[in-house]
């Protein structure tokens, strides 16, 4: 039996716990605040610190936020930045950063198999059924997107990058800022928004929305979105580990 140790990486925390074939977890999930300014150096030294804490694995499945490209990172919102979300970016992180081989650095660092995917995707991989177009929105700092059809894992979208209105990306429009300035109520108003604007780009089967914010999506806003929209524990972040090893990509 392989176990796995999952590692759910935010731009607020970072999430870990070893888990079986099955997908139960082996140990209480941990979380640390994801430090900042945050080099590549010291994202793979916070993650192996934590796994230290966590029971042995036989492999590792990190989500991390940004465009992955086979292990490589194409581009990080948050880990380029001074201080972190919403804060300038610092030139030398983001040169740091750029076309880092985050897959291979962890998997030397951890001497075990290790697979490295956007956030979402290992998200999805925990919740999707393998039938049909289904998209995953996670919410949480920012947004987070991905896309299977059949099962299939289509190419990473960071959609959340565009500009929605008044100047404002997906990302800064329905993230943890603007629910916070706003509160729960006309925050649910502008998921709701972007939940209809997207249908008719889509056309999704289903529609998963996971992440730490979905559970404070109200009630009223939830109804409107429709039957083909679901919420999901944000613990698929960490469940999804398992699943992702076996995610077949376009």
């Amino acid at each position: 039996m392989h176990t796995t140790l999952a590692i759910d990486c935010g731009g607020g925390g970072i999430k870990a716990s070893v888990l079986d074939e099955s997908g139960t977890m082996r140990a209480q999930p941990l979380r640390v605040p994801t430090p900042y300014p945050l080099h590549p150096d010291l994202f793979v030294k916070t993650l192996v610190e934590l796994s230290h804490q966590l029971p042995a694995a036989d492999r590792v499945t990190v989500g991390m936020p940004g465009m992955i490209r086979h292990g490589v990172v194409v581009a990080t919102p948050h880990y380029i930045t001074k201080a972190g979300p919403r804060t300038r970016i610092d030139p030398e992180l983001a040169r740091a950063w750029a076309n880092f081989d985050v897959r291979s650095a962890l998997g030397a660092a951890f001497d075990r198999p290790t697979l490295v995917l956007n956030d979402a995707e290992v998200h999805g991989a925990g919740v999707v059924a393998g039938t049909g177009l289904e998209l995953v929105l996670t919410l949480g700092t920012g947004l987070g997107c991905a896309l299977f059809d059949g099962g299939r894992l289509a190419p990473h979208l960071e959609f959340s990058q565009a500009p929605v209105r008044w100047g404002m990306s997906y990302d800064t429009y329905i993230g943890e800022h603007e629910r916070r300035r706003l509160g729960d109520s006309f925050w649910s108003r502008r998921v709701a928004r972007v939940v209809e604007g997207l249908r008719p780009v889509f056309l999704w089967d289903r529609l998963y929305i996971g992440g730490g914010n979905s559970r404070r999506i109200i009630p009223e806003q939830l109804l409107r979105m429709g039957d083909d929209v679901v919420i999901v524990p944000n613990t698929a972040g960490i469940v999804g580990g398992v699943r992702a090893w076996s995610l077949r990509v376009h």
